[in-house]
């Protein structure tokens, strides 16, 4: 929001915070230590939408009321933080959302002191996108790696490689996963084929690759009650996750892969759990995700109507004038990266966020379909995009050069995270980064081979 210049546009109110992972608000941010001594909590209710205590926040005589809490696992203790630009009065649609910091800014000094916190007794409801803190011990989806183990201990080290390649055990012995297959291969020689590349080192979670997404292909902003119920449209997520408390290692004995309630603890019964609480000074990273477009696409088996099928360039296609919505497409998706319109956004008042009538819907991409009540979606890897990049280099009688095929999420990464390309291309960057000693797919185990991989994450820090 800046200091309040962007706070009218509903892209930015929409999109979660990078850490937090919460939209439409701003909120008092506050270590765990603080919480628990003032009394200040987050819980979630029984349809796992997250809660927080509100509070009066008074400096040097100055109130604010009615401030939400947010409880931030690494933030230093003693200190509070709480964004400005939000609770403009007359100045839009979106703009009045949240609270006014303003009258605590002194217009030069952004640090305060002597700050009193007390509470109301009410609890504030949060939009949060995603409420999980950690990987919960799942550690094979956003990987990590120390760098003395990147450079001292070989990738595929039969005991201690930090990326080793996965492999069925069969009659035969054990085999590459990706050797392994029930279904019929896809033809991907005749023309390109695409392929992502994510590398977790250089993704700061920025969002811009997300609200790029959104403003490609039409992605509708929903509001805070649709966000709070886990309606959010995105058809690209970054998920933030926190280093756990305690790691997995200390529980000896224990089979691997096991579901220890003592680890995961539940917020309804009060216990914690090791592995659901962040550290106290705990380590982030962040992955983007969106449809993988696998080869072998759950998805795509179960749709009664084929309204989701496999392209030869390698996308998973939506036929949305087809789609009947029976969601069985979303009930089988591993990644969890299809939509489901409830509403048709752009026609519904309801959701009228300064879009949704005539002059707001001329900022509507017309080489995008705009998807109506009742059927899916997700992301389509620009299709769009690559079609024209194809056709104008017809038409000029040449080959694509690497780097003419993008994504809107490609385009706008401003660290180069994000890389799109050709895998027929030999050339390729993508298909480079492809032959990389970090590269691992999210999922490989249940055999989805997707069209989009990750690079595993090197953690440049001394280890203790």
């Amino acid at each position: 929001m800046g200091d309040g210049t962007q706070a009218n546009n509903p892209w930015l109110q929409e999109l979660p915070d990078p850490l937090t992972r919460m939209s439409w608000d701003n909120y008092l941010t506050i270590s765990p230590k603080d919480a628990e001594r003032l009394g200040i909590e987050n819980n979630l209710n029984a349809r796992m939408q997250l809660d927080g205590s509100i509070v009066n926040v008074t400096v040097n005589g100055v109130t604010v009321k009615d401030v939400p809490v947010f409880i931030q696992p690494g933030q230093a203790e003693g200190s509070v933080g709480l964004a400005l630009g939000y609770g403009k009065k007359n100045s839009g649609a979106t703009a009045d959302t949240g609270v006014n910091a303003y009258p605590l800014f002194d217009g030069s000094n952004l640090a305060v002191s002597n700050i009193k916190i007390e509470k109301t007794g009410e609890m504030h409801p949060f939009a949060g996108i995603q409420l999980q803190n950690t990987l919960m011990g799942r550690y094979e989806i956003a990987k990590e790696v120390p760098l003395a183990d990147f450079l001292n201990v070989a990738f595929d080290d039969e005991h201690h490689g930090w990326n080793k390649p996965l492999e069925y055990h069969t009659i035969s012995g054990a085999l590459p996963a990706r050797k392994i297959d029930l279904w019929d291969a896809f033809d991907d020689t005749d023309g390109p084929h695409f392929n992502m590349s994510i590398d977790l080192n250089s993704c700061t979670g920025c969002g811009a690759c997300v609200i790029a997404c959104q403003a490609e292909n039409n992605v509708p902003v929903v509001g805070k009650d649709e966000v709070r119920m886990s309606r959010d449209m995105y058809w690209l997520r970054i998920d933030r996750y926190y280093s756990a408390k305690q790691k997995v290692e200390v529980y000896e004995g224990l089979k691997e892969g096991m579901a220890v309630p003592e680890l995961y603890g539940t917020a309804f019964n009060g216990e914690g759990g090791a592995l659901n609480h962040p550290a106290e000074n705990p380590d982030v990273i962040f992955q983007p995700v969106m449809c993988q477009h696998c080869n072998h696409a759950p998805c795509e088996t179960v749709c009664p109507v084929a309204a989701t099928s496999h392209g030869q360039q390698g996308q998973n296609h939506m036929a949305y004038n087809r789609c009947i919505g029976t969601r069985y497409c979303a009930n089988n998706c591993p990644y969890k990266v299809r939509r489901f319109n409830w509403f048709t956004y752009n026609l519904n008042d309801k959701f009228d966020f300064n879009m949704n009538n005539d002059l707001g819907r001329m900022v509507l991409n017309p080489d995008v379909v705009v998807r109506t009540r009742g059927v899916m979606e997700k992301c389509s890897l620009c299709i769009q995009m690559t079609q024209t990049t194809i056709l104008e280099a017809k038409k000029e009688g040449r080959v694509v050069k690497d780097g003419e095929f993008q994504t809107a999420c490609s385009k706008a990464c401003t660290t180069g995270s994000i890389q799109f390309g050709d895998m027929n291309d030999k050339a390729s960057e993508v298909r480079k980064l492809y032959a990389d000693n970090r590269r691992y797919y999210l999922l490989e185990e249940i055999g989805t081979k997707p069209n989009v991989f990750y690079h595993t994450k090197v953690r440049n820090r001394v280890e203790k």
